[in-house]
């Protein structure tokens, strides 16, 4: 069971080949209410992309470090403005 996506803002997002993807903006709520589930992750401090991680590609978050793992390569990643 993943820790709640609420807590990762500001974590480092690292696809599965440790390249980094960006930094956690929010959590993003679609089929629940109450339990976010994907990451809005910006690619850059001043840039305007931001990739849609869901949750279900999150192999690791690793709160000691601030960084979360994925099962996927950036590629995989679908981006959104």
């Amino acid at each position: 069971m993943l820790p709640d996506l609420r807590q990762t803002i500001g974590y480092l997002v690292a696809d599965a080949r440790g390249r980094i993807v960006g930094r956690v903006e929010c959590a993003m709520y679609g089929s629940a209410r109450d339990t976010p589930d994907a990451l809005s992750v910006r690619s850059g401090f001043l840039s305007r992309r931001r990739r849609l991680v869901p949750a279900e590609t999150i192999q690791k978050i690793d709160g000691a470090s601030g960084v979360v793992g994925l099962s996927v390569e950036r590629g995989a990643i679908r981006a959104f403005l």
